[in-house]
């Protein structure tokens, strides 16, 4: 039986003004332990930088302009996971040894699926994520620690950021204070990461 949770990311205190979207999340768990997640963009009342449609395949720097994060580690551990998922299909897999140390080998995991839906006043980014991209992080951990963000780039090329808990200072998606959400074997709650 599948498991859900839908939650608000927040923007942060220094998005700029003309910035008014709101940013939500759907997980759902499924059976076989993969990760659904859709992320929903609505109130596009400025011209967003959407990257154009390209065949499936991994890229850097998506995080430079409109892309979905999902990041993902274990209570008990420094290590973690960084998903980049855009609406031009591409994505990113990097593993972190601890807070923004990147570990210089690349993650072997499957390739996230990803389907871009665009409205007048919606974007809808849908992710697959399968068990194994996301437990072979935990080394045999049974509890998930996930930290959900949203980068949004207008026309102008001016950046805002939204996630699902904002440290003091500037946007910084990589700090323990992010992870604010468990998945165990019980489902999701509030993060057990501090």
């Amino acid at each position: 039986m599948a498991n859900s949770v839908h939650v608000k990311l927040a923007g942060h205190p220094d998005n700029p003004a003309r910035f008014h979207q709101q940013v939500d999340v759907t997980l759902t768990r499924q059976p076989d332990g993969s990760l659904q997640a859709a992320y929903a963009i609505r109130g596009l009342n400025i011209d967003l930088r959407i990257p154009t449609p390209h065949f499936p395949a991994p890229a850097d720097a998506l995080w430079r302009t409109t892309c979905c994060e999902l990041f993902v580690g274990t209570p008990d551990r420094p290590n973690y996971r960084e998903f980049n998922l855009s609406p031009s299909g591409q994505w990113a897999v990097y593993d972190f040894l601890d807070t923004r140390e990147r570990s210089p080998s690349v993650p072997e995991c499957t390739a996230p699926d990803i389907l871009m839906q665009r409205t007048e006043d919606l974007l809808q980014l849908n992710v697959a994520l399968t068990h194994p991209a996301l437990h072979s992080i935990a080394q045999g951990g049974n509890r998930l620690c996930i930290a959900l963000t949203v980068i949004l780039e207008a026309d102008d090329g001016s950046i805002a950021h939204w996630a699902l808990a904002h440290p003091p200072g500037k946007p910084d998606f990589h700090h323990p204070a992010g992870f604010a959400l468990s998945l165990g074997p019980s489902g999701f709650r509030p993060s057990l990461w501090s």
